[in-house]
């Protein structure tokens, strides 16, 4: 099931706020430590959006950085793509604050709500209206502001949680597409264990908590996740009609290090091969993928035609994942 797409991703970029919520701060407002959030997460600290500072600024942001790493043109984008849980209003949509802020004169907008695999499904959309020839240049952003939905009481999850976004081009290929294999799923009856309540107060006969923060059933997500994932990623990785030993890089939502430890064992990609951004970022829902592409690309792992195995999960419970070919070129 060899997918024929016609896309390629031509450039990328990132934004995290200034300010740094490290362990030694949370220690002075939970009832925890350095030692227990680094050995239970991997997360030594997080970044935090200034109080009139939102998601679709995040991104903005990021598109600018986009631009200016690799000089490219977005006056030309035909479809924005914004993946989010924490929009600045139910409407009008982020992804049209965001076409505003850069004045891209004639474009499609749509937010994408996937909570932490928002951004792979927004890639998977964005090669499949590429590929079709419906648009030409599709702009692909995940962006949270999840610390404006933390309870910063709750010891639990407020260690967890950090803001940012990423933001990456999709465009036409000259050549044959980079995009390879695409899966998606998802468990729907598990969708208690991680939400934010709206409209309804309940779910399936449960009272839901309506402070309007993230709640979050740890247990209940790892154990899923390290079930799934491994045995997902194995039947993305052979719809590629590749071997484990062809993919250079493992890239999962950085939710937590444990978790991901966890999934490497179970194969088919060690973890020696896995990129992840949570141990300066924390757990930034659907910008983590983008961010850890970023480090990998500054810290010169990812390079230019290496094949990525990208892999989101979470609330919903949903998941979606990508095999792509890297088509950014390296920045000398």
């Amino acid at each position: 099931m060899n997918h024929q797409s016609k896309a390629t991703i031509t450039a990328m970029g990132t934004y995290v706020p200034d300010r740094i919520l490290s362990n030694a701060d949370l220690e002075k407002m939970v009832d925890t430590s350095d030692k227990w959030i680094v050995q239970r997460t991997g997360m030594r600290e997080r970044r935090i959006a200034g109080e009139h500072e939102f998601v679709s600024d995040l991104a903005t942001k990021a598109v600018e950085d986009m631009v200016r790493r690799y000089e490219v043109k977005i006056t030309d984008v035909d479809m924005i793509l914004f993946a989010t849980s924490t929009p600045e209003y139910a409407f009008p949509s982020s992804a049209s604050r965001v076409q505003a802020n850069l004045g891209i004169p004639q474009t499609g907008v749509l937010d994408l709500n996937a909570a932490c695999a928002g951004f792979t499904y927004g890639m998977q959309l964005a090669d499949s209206l590429v590929t079709s020839g419906m648009y030409r240049k599709v702009l692909v952003i995940g962006a949270e502001t999840l610390s404006k939905i933390t309870d910063y009481t709750d010891r639990t999850t407020c260690v967890l949680f950090g803001d940012g976004a990423g933001a990456f081009l999709v465009e036409r290929a000259s050549d044959q597409g980079d995009f390879k294999s695409v899966i998606s799923g998802t468990q729907g009856e598990g969708g208690m264990h991680l939400y934010k309540s709206g409209l309804s107060t309940e779910m399936d006969g449960h009272q839901l908590n309506a402070e309007g923060n993230l709640v979050q059933n740890g247990r209940e997500v790892y154990k899923w996740a390290v079930r799934m994932v491994p045995e997902q990623l194995a039947e993305l990785i052979t719809r590629a009609e590749m071997s484990p030993e062809q993919i250079n890089w493992f890239v999962p939502h950085s939710a937590n290090m444990r978790m991901i430890e966890a999934m490497c064992e179970r194969g088919p990609i060690p973890l020696e091969r896995t990129l992840t951004s949570m141990e300066y970022r924390g757990n930034t829902s659907a910008a983590s993928i983008p961010l850890a592409l970023q480090i990998a690309v500054d810290e010169g792992k990812l390079r230019h035609g290496h094949n990525v195995a990208l892999f989101g999960f979470g609330g919903g419970l949903t998941y979606s994942g990508l095999v792509v070919r890297w088509g950014v070129p390296d920045r000398v």
